[in-house]
């Protein structure tokens, strides 16, 4: 039998669940994908059925294998990346989530993180775990269930209950489930939980008291790049491997090849997530931004990084899409876009998770500022992709505020990076040039990167370094001190949108 010429990737993200076969140069040979439901039962609330995710993964990896007609016995590895902080509490018993996944964008844990706060403020657990207090992370999101769903508490305490984000429970099921299934993740997926020591990699029992959650419930921590368990028997890919684990901003980074101090990406998907590069120096933020794991390769040192996250972008566009009726399908945003030279004195700022960084304000909503009558859907549309460039913007400063050195150029990924009309704004705003891959699905490419490095089907990241290779650069072209006057219109704006949350709201919203 030949060796195997193929690793795949499951990434399981916020809207979909992807299956990817690479070959050894990272190019795509087959893609399956399906969209989950986004469920919505109140103001704040975002949910994913879990039962529904693992259906639809099964049904993936079916799609990409017949798509490229390869059988199991041609995979090298797998990897899986997925969504971060969605939290999936399950009986380890019966295999039956006890609640629907709440999603990272998800409010409902505020009151949770402000009794968590106390006296000593968001910045609490910041020194032990990297992250502010904030309903973001998945720690909080577990705490709820404990506390809301009848009985949890207790069968959690019996030591019945699992917790995992969605890496976890996929490669769970993947692994047998309840028949001996492996219960990992790896440690760029718990530094985003607010439960993991950012510095020696394992769980804060502490913090864990605080919260109310029994150790017994979390998974064992990995590296993102060693083989921790194999499929089910009774499984399409029966036996491969699964060797690689990675949140999907770490996986991006890791497909983008910024293994080096100072290289960073912005990843344009569901929201955008910056990442720079810092080393095996463990960098602690002044302006708002995340310290985080970037990824472990086997049992070699950590590498952090320095993370920008913003809540709503693409999804911003989901949202014009489903709820406005605006558009039929998120490529019609820029044809509308383009018919108009501006955004007509309209900002949409789209806090609907309140604002991420830099400014962690959990009570902003989404506003949207200087309507008069010329406006059109036009330059709404507009005004959509422009907030997407303005966050980022936002973000950029913080990095090079907390680096001390000014980012030269900026590597972008995900979906909206085909949107040419956003790519170009982008680079005007940020003044350095804008480069996307020839592969844009770095996320799948980074996971898949990480399993195949775990077997030698890659020998080294200087692999994927070679891999790596430019598909388009955009200049900035618009004039600075325009770009300093439209930004200074944005933060207007952002003034406008922050502390809207109030007691009056919240009796509505209830």
């Amino acid at each position: 039998m030949s060796a195997p010429q193929y690793v795949m990737a499951i990434d399981q993200g916020t809207t979909s669940t992807r299956a990817i076969l690479f070959d050894h140069d990272g190019a795509i040979v087959s893609t399956g994908q399906l969209e989950h439901e986004q469920i919505f039962p109140r103001a704040g609330w975002v949910e994913h059925d879990p039962q529904e995710i693992w259906r639809n993964t099964r049904e993936v990896i079916g799609q990409a294998l017949s798509r490229a007609e390869v059988t199991r016995h041609e995979i090298a590895a797998v990897g899986v990346t997925n969504q971060r902080e969605t939290t999936v509490v399950w009986d380890r018993h019966s295999g039956k989530p006890v609640y629907n996944a709440i999603v990272w964008q998800d409010t409902r844990t505020q009151k949770i993180c402000d009794r968590l706060e106390g006296d000593e403020g968001p910045e609490k657990y910041k020194e032990r775990v990297g992250l502010p207090l904030a309903t973001y992370f998945s720690g909080p999101k577990v705490a709820w269930i404990l506390e809301n769903v009848e009985g949890a508490r207790e069968a959690a305490e019996r030591g019945d209950l699992l917790f995992g984000t969605t890496d976890t429970w996929v490669i769970w099921n993947l692994t047998g489930g309840v028949d001996s299934g492996v219960h990992v993740t790896d440690v760029t997926n718990a530094s985003r939980t607010m439960l993991m020591n950012i510095d020696t990699l394992d769980w804060n029992e502490d913090i864990c008291r605080d919260m109310g959650i029994p150790m017994s419930m979390l998974p064992r921590i990995a590296s993102s790049s060693e083989v921790v368990g194999h499929a089910a028997g009774h499984q399409l890919l029966r036996q491969a491997p699964i060797t690689g684990i990675l949140g999907d901003q770490q996986a991006a980074t890791f497909g983008q090849a910024c293994f080096e101090v100072g290289q960073a990406k912005n990843t344009y998907g569901t929201g955008n997530f910056v990442l720079i590069n810092t080393g095996e120096e463990l960098v602690r933020s002044d302006n708002g931004l995340l310290t985080t794991v970037c990824y472990r390769i086997g049992d070699e040192k950590p590498v952090y990084a320095l993370e920008g996250s913003v809540a709503v972008t693409g999804s911003l566009v989901q949202w014009v899409r489903d709820n406005l009726n605006l558009i039929s399908s998120a490529p019609e945003i820029e044809e509308l876009a383009r018919e108009v030279e501006d955004n007509g004195g309209v900002y949409l700022v789209p806090a609907f998770s309140g604002l991420f960084a830099p400014h962690w304000d959990s009570t902003a909503r989404g506003t949207m500022v200087g309507l008069t009558r010329y406006v059109t859907k036009h330059h709404i549309a507009r005004a959509v992709l422009e907030a997407t460039a303005y966050q980022s913007r936002e973000v950029v400063d913080a990095m090079n505020a907390d680096s001390g050195v000014d980012l030269t150029e900026l590597k972008v990924d995900g979906g909206m990076v085909m949107n040419e009309t956003l790519m170009q704004f982008q680079a005007d705003l940020l003044r350095v040039p804008v480069v996307r891959p020839k592969v844009i699905e770095t996320t799948a490419l980074g996971a898949a990167y990480a399993a195949g490095l775990a077997v030698g089907f890659w020998e080294s990241t200087e692999d994927v370094v070679a891999n790596w290779q430019e598909d388009r650069r955009w200049e900035p072209t618009m004039d600075e001190e325009k770009a300093e006057r439209l930004l200074r219109l944005w933060k207007k704006a952002v003034d406008r949108a922050r502390e809207w949350i109030d007691e009056d709201v919240e009796a509505l919203e209830a």
